[in-house]
């Protein structure tokens, strides 16, 4: 039972309940230098039964450690970056650190004030998507190592990073359409705030290694979103009335280009295939389900997180982990209805 009265329980309480001295309840609560088993399970016993909470500031001071980690991500509410943040914060509760998750927001001076307050807070390292700045002497500022997320790694091969192999992804989609007979393909590029799209650079390097006419891969620029995404795919429709698929850079888009299909009067598969990039838990429920490439956004920052607390040990080299994409095949693609049509003929 936690100690009764106004008095908080102090590290002497512990010591006491448990029956080990002062300085082993702290190597324990510390995780630094070896413990028994049987002390450390009596030790983290008696911290519960006091109710005991260590005044991590204080700590910091004398170590000059917090034991937390700090993310900053562009769009917290975007489910590729919730899922990412939960493989971080995982990974951090597993290791007994606290992380601190900021969402920049696609915007620059966000961004700035947000790694400004985590260099502020002292936190051990820093997990960012540097989406809106290209200024690296941001992130030498913080002192504490910094792991890169995402594309952005390649920007900044000074520190390690983590991220999905894109060209990979696009290969495995681009692959999946043209093996059912698409030829003719729209793409959805998501672009960050500086102007960049790896996406679409892939899909057309691919789409011309294939020998297929670049003409036939029209591009619209969205912003991530469903909204946008609609908006784009009913400008694609507009410039290329013949197209039988669309490859979204992500699947929020993708499902802006289903709601843009049916307000076209358009029924997806059957006259338009509609793929996306992620593999978010909401392709599963839209009608029809979402084909999409998986990107691996848990264990990204899982990842990032390992390599993170690797730097901040001293332990680890710069290393960029590259995660592998899988297609995940649902219900939005299909062949071309002509072909579908041979097909059924020819059978």
């Amino acid at each position: 039972m936690p100690l009764t009265g106004k008095r908080q329980p102090t590290i002497i309480d512990v010591a006491r309940l448990s029956g080990v001295s002062k300085t082993t309840v702290a190597r324990v609560l510390s995780g630094v230098g070896a413990v028994h088993s049987e002390t450390r399970r009596r030790v983290e016993e008696a911290v519960r039964q006091s109710g005991y909470e260590r005044n991590h500031l204080a700590f910091g001071l004398r170590t000059g450690r917090s034991r937390t980690l700090g993310l900053v991500i562009p769009d917290l509410s975007n489910p590729y970056w919730a899922d990412l943040a939960r493989g971080a914060q995982d990974k951090a509760e597993a290791e007994k650190r606290s992380l601190l998750i900021f969402s920049s927001d696609w915007d620059g001076e966000r961004e700035r004030r947000h790694l400004q307050a985590l260099r502020q807070a002292r936190v051990d390292g820093i997990l960012i998507n540097p989406a809106v700045t290209d200024d690296i002497t941001l992130l030498h500022q913080t002192e504490a190592p910094v792991v890169v997320l995402g594309s952005s790694g390649e920007r900044f091969p000074e520190f390690s990073s983590a991220r999905s192999d894109v060209a990979q992804g696009v290969r495995l989609a681009l692959d999946h359409l043209i093996g059912l007979g698409h030829r003719h393909v729209g793409l959805l590029i998501g672009r960050d705030r500086l102007g960049r799209s790896r996406f679409v650079s892939e899909a057309r390097a691919h789409w011309q290694r294939q020998g297929l006419d670049a003409a036939l891969l029209p591009a619209e620029e969205a912003t991530y979103t469903v909204e946008s995404g609609q908006a784009a795919t009913a400008r694609l429709f507009e410039r290329a009335p013949g197209m039988t698929a669309v490859f979204a850079a992500n699947d929020l888009m993708a499902v802006g280009a289903i709601l843009a299909a049916r307000a076209a009067g358009l029924v997806c598969p059957d006259d338009i295939s509609i793929m996306g990039m992620d593999g978010v838990e909401a392709g599963s429920f839209t009608d029809p389900g979402l084909t999409t490439v998986d990107k691996p956004r848990y264990d990204i920052g899982v990842e990032a997180t390992c390599l993170l607390l690797g730097a901040i040990d001293g332990t680890g080299d710069t290393v960029h982990a590259v995660l592998p994409c899988r297609l995940v095949e649902r219900a939005s693609v299909a062949a071309p209805s002509g072909l579908r049509t041979v097909r059924k003929k020819s059978a």
